[in-house]
């Protein structure tokens, strides 16, 4: 015998809107609800399937189970007539106006449908106007998905939200667990540090806590990113900044202020920028029309968006840059030098070094180097710098090396190279510095040789040969792999992977074009080759376009192009604030 077990997808909707007919015709209801002074008939059966407070309620055992009327006090006409509505008929009118109404019969009365809708309507429908009101609503009534939808919100509306007027936003009347949510932020576009601490003050005079809740609250503030004089100001004017515990996370940050070039060294939250997204900066270098350029020009990889973000302090070329603590150090290279007298602008090589803060967007000039270099090459090896090699001038190469201690400003001589050397490049393996590639003193052509150095052991090694002698070239480290790209004088296009351990090279896809004087910058597990130069009809072209290798899948594309052709930059990768204006 057989038989078949068929579903029907519209007897649920038919039972329902039958269940509705009745009810708007008053039939065979067998119960009347009453809230605020309204009566609304209704069906037992119905309201105990859609219900666990009416489950309950109706139970054998109750005195309401053979009630023909039960007086709702605690929720309003309004929230029982949209709960009503939709136990009925499935759907839930929500409005800003009618929200704590319905939210506030739902819970009461167990409707776990209804509530997960209101909190499907407060994340769906969140606004720099009502964000700080529905924070507030999720938070009363429970909503934790909605709550933290609404809590990252605000975070990231937060610097529109205070250019506006408070009273308009409601950050003032912000529950107390979302306002430690956004503060706890670690990326909030547009926001300053100043601005915020003001508003936390202002939160902590309208919403009086006890000295340990307050604590809490002033300990998510990074004092650090304060201006020392502006954090005196605000710490003399305010008791809730006095506190013991307050006061010495200010005078951290104040201490902090003070430590100048050792700053770098001593990066914690409290001084950290709240910007989760690294973008690259294009230093130095010029183009064709306009020769050497002082605009800094930051790059967001991600959005492919180029912004000025600030001058150095000379005009360079065959530098070189680095990043410790997210401070951005420019070393070395060729300046311009004006002579009024003759009317001639000319070249020098310089040992200078300037630090940028982004935190504060200011250059100071640190120690100098011991030697005026250019085409060299640096690196950072556990907080300390290394400039190897270059040229002291047009025919003075370099085997010297030298390293930067932060914590002193000095720079001091390290183990010489094995020979004097320019247009190297170098990058480091687990502390370990490897060079390539350049140009020697009594050679006229390029090397194809590599050296690596250990301060611990405090010599130089010679590794296996490249297989192509490379000039003006960029190295990298990814993924325990050293890559080699390019080079200046020689027509080839090819790229090269080393293994330090196994000690050999192998050679990758080659690029399509030659390129030369270009930027570099590592993002994630990709390598972006950035504006520099070609050769065409044996002439030297700018180019704007900025290449990305994709190191997984050996391939190159085209990411986009450059405002304005640009050759001879170097690139960092740092943390940057958002600017306030966009």
């Amino acid at each position: 015998m057989s038989y078949f077990l068929v579903l029907s997808k519209t007897h649920g909707e038919t039972i329902l809107s039958q269940y509705q007919r009745l009810r708007e015709d008053h039939a065979l209801c067998d119960i009347v609800l009453v809230a605020g002074g309204t009566e609304f008939p209704a069906h037992r059966t119905l309201l105990a399937c859609s219900s666990d407070y009416f489950r309950s309620l109706f139970k054998d055992y109750t005195r309401e189970s053979k009630a023909k009327l039960i007086n709702l006090q605690v929720i309003s006409s309004v929230g029982l007539q949209h709960i009503l509505d939709f136990i009925y008929t499935s759907w839930l009118s929500v409005s800003p106006g009618t929200l704590e109404d319905t939210l506030e019969a739902a819970s009461y009365l167990q409707v776990i449908e209804a509530i997960e809708l209101c909190g499907q309507y407060i994340t769906d429908n969140l606004s720099p106007e009502n964000c700080c009101f529905f924070a507030n609503v999720a938070s009363r009534y429970g909503i934790r998905g909605a709550l933290s939808a609404a809590n990252r919100y605000i975070g990231s509306k937060l610097g529109e939200l205070l250019r506006c007027a408070v009273d308009s936003t409601g950050l003032l009347e912000l529950n107390s667990e979302s306002f430690l949510e956004v503060l706890d932020s670690e990326e909030m576009p547009r926001v300053r540090e100043l601005p915020l601490l003001t508003l936390v003050l202002q939160w902590l005079r309208s919403n009086k806590l006890s000295t340990v809740r307050s604590n809490l609250v002033l300990s998510k503030i990074r004092y650090g990113l304060i201006p020392a004089e502006e954090l005196t100001n605000l710490y003399s004017t305010n008791s809730a900044l006095q506190t013991p515990f307050i006061k010495g996370l200010i005078l951290k940050a104040l201490n902090y202020h003070s430590l100048g070039h050792q700053q770098p060294l001593v990066q914690s939250t409290q001084t950290t920028l709240r910007s989760r997204g690294t973008q690259i900066l294009l230093t130095g270098g010029g183009t064709q029309a306009e020769g050497l350029v002082s605009e800094v020009l930051a790059f967001d990889p991600y959005f492919k968006k180029f912004r000025p973000l600030t001058e150095l302090r000379s005009k360079v070329q065959s530098h070189c840059v680095c990043v410790v603590g997210n401070f951005l150090y420019v070393l070395g290279g060729e300046v311009l030098q004006v002579n009024e007298n003759e009317k001639a602008v000319t070249t020098l090589v310089t040992n200078q070094v300037h630090r940028y803060d982004p935190r504060f967007n200011i250059w100071v000039e640190t120690a100098g180097m011991i030697d005026r270099r250019a085409q060299f090459s640096c690196c950072v090896v556990d907080g300390k710098i290394c400039a190897i090699g270059g040229r002291g001038g047009i025919e003075s190469p370099l085997s010297s090396v030298e390293v930067y201690n932060i914590k002193t400003d000095k720079w001091q001589k390290a183990r010489d190279l094995p020979q004097k050397m320019h247009g190297q490049a170098s990058c480091v393996y687990k502390d370990t510095i490897f060079t390539s590639g350049g140009m020697f003193a009594q050679q006229r052509e390029s090397s194809r040789d590599v050296y690596s150095f250990s301060m611990l052991e405090d010599q130089w090694k010679k590794r296996a040969a490249m297989s192509i002698a490379r000039f003006g070239h960029q190295m990298a480290t990814i993924k325990e792999k050293i890559y080699t790209f390019l080079g200046m004088y020689e027509p080839f296009c090819d790229i090269e992977k080393y293994d330090p351990v196994e000690n050999q090279w192998t050679r990758l896809k080659p690029l399509l074009n030659d390129r030369f004087s270009y930027g570099m910058a590592l993002v994630e597990d990709s390598v972006l080759l950035i504006g520099g130069k070609k050769w065409h009809n044996s002439q030297e072209v700018p180019t704007p376009s900025i290449l990305e290798y994709d190191v997984d899948g050996d391939s190159w594309k085209e990411l986009c192009r450059l405002p304005r052709p640009l050759y001879g930059m170097q690139c960092a990768l740092m943390q940057l604030p958002e600017p306030l204006e966009t």
